[in-house]
């Protein structure tokens, strides 16, 4: 079976990795010089059903009308001419009720619990190399009112079957020792010790090496004008290099999907969230932490790859804005000197800033599509890394015959 993916990012290459395990003739088309460029490129690095929790809580409204007068929100909403953002937002509103975000979360460790374990299946399968590392996750408190209130909220994850730990500040410190220099305004975490660290490009870039050996093609520098359609069908894709045909199409876009899909008559609920990351390098001298984690008072992420330490902070809705300052960066830099004063060289610090692909609900659209031989992968958020192994063997078992392994609901276009 001949199947066009579009999109060499994460979520596109471990489609097509699954694809052609399972027989298909697959090529991947992709705008840039390489695969994983964009959002896949300088993420987080967590592998976190830990942080599951969807954004559309009771608490976010308050947050983005807050950033709207002061800096250094952790989601924060930039007001641009742009109708699709503010219709986008009336659908994230309405999922910000109690019953709603709870029902999302579960959905989403669901997810979340069964990616990982496919992505562990690869690694072991492949004898994948990712700077990964199996310790666990920290997920910090500065106040006693946060605490509080996340191990309250942490029930939601433990009953649908995720182990999670509370610890005191001696404990969190006894667990990373390099956060003793910042103990003090510490006053625990809650540790999930199935969570994982790993470079999602370096992950990206060996599976694309893995799929070459198994038959794949990349179209690279492609981009992608319109999907063609007759009736029910997809016929082609129409790009930079051409008119491509295929028996079956998968878009795979990440926050670009809507705005292919909609040269075809579709109208996702998915929209472009900016993220910034910050990468340093780390020497001898410093005491970097080998677990990594997220600040969760101050929304800063941290993750270790061998010789790097990165740092990733903010949700910014700015349209498909990519552009950065310095200054972007100062709120996280301020929160990873106080984590970490000595665990990297922060005097030559990598920036960057990249686009999660959100849905209003925080789940992804996956499987089957109006027209017959189209299929979707896309709206991971910021769960993407997390996702990407679990959604592409989703995808991949709907479109070859195959009874996806876990629940599906609010998991599709539905």
């Amino acid at each position: 079976m001949k199947t066009i993916v579009l999109g060499g990012g994460i979520i596109g290459v471990t489609t097509a990795y699954f694809l052609a395990k399972g027989g298909d003739d697959v090529t991947v088309v992709e705008r840039h010089s390489s695969v994983a460029m964009d959002t896949s490129f300088a993420n987080a690095g967590l592998v976190a059903p830990g942080h599951s929790y969807t954004w559309a809580s009771p608490s976010a409204p308050g947050v983005l009308i807050r950033s709207l007068f002061r800096d250094g929100e952790a989601l924060r909403l930039k007001l641009i001419p742009d109708w699709r953002m503010y219709a986008w937002g009336l659908r994230f509103l309405r999922n910000c009720t109690a019953a709603r975000a709870q029902r999302n979360t579960s959905r989403k460790v669901r997810l979340s619990l069964y990616s990982q374990s496919q992505l562990q299946a690869v690694t072991r399968e492949e004898k994948l190399d990712y700077s990964r590392i199996s310790k666990g996750l920290l997920y910090l408190f500065r106040d006693q009112a946060a605490f509080d209130r996340g191990v309250r909220n942490s029930t939601i994850l433990t009953d649908n079957g995720l182990p999670l730990e509370v610890l005191d500040r001696q404990t969190t410190i006894g667990k990373e020792p390099a956060l003793a220099a910042s103990g003090e305004t510490l006053v625990g975490s809650i540790y999930c010790p199935t969570d994982e660290t790993g470079d999602a490009h370096a992950f990206t870039k060996a599976i694309y090496d893995r799929c070459i050996g198994l038959g794949v093609k990349f179209l690279f520098d492609t981009a992608i004008k319109q999907v063609v359609a007759s009736g029910d069908t997809v016929e082609s894709v129409d790009t930079s290099k051409g008119c491509l045909a295929a028996q079956r199409f998968v878009i795979a876009l990440g926050p670009y999907t809507p705005v292919v899909a909609r040269t075809i008559g579709y109208n996702l609920p998915i929209y472009p969230v900016k993220g910034y990351s910050m990468t340093l390098p780390i020497a001898k001298e410093h005491e970097a932490p080998e677990i990594g984690g997220i600040d969760e008072n101050n929304l800063i992420a941290w993750a270790r790859f061998g010789d790097r330490l990165r740092f990733t902070a903010t949700a910014e809705f700015a349209g498909f804005d990519t552009r950065h300052s310095q200054s972007d960066f100062a709120p996280m830099i301020k929160a990873a000197r106080e984590l970490y004063p000595n665990g990297a060289d922060f005097t030559q610090p990598s920036y960057w800033a990249g686009l999660r692909p959100m849905t209003a609900t925080g789940t992804p659209i996956l499987g089957r599509s109006r027209h017959s031989n189209l299929f979707f992968n896309a709206g991971h958020g910021h769960l993407g890394w997390t996702w990407s192994c679990g959604t592409s063997r989703i995808v991949a078992d709907i479109m070859q015959g195959r009874r996806p392994e876990i629940d599906m609901s609010g998991l599709t276009i539905g």
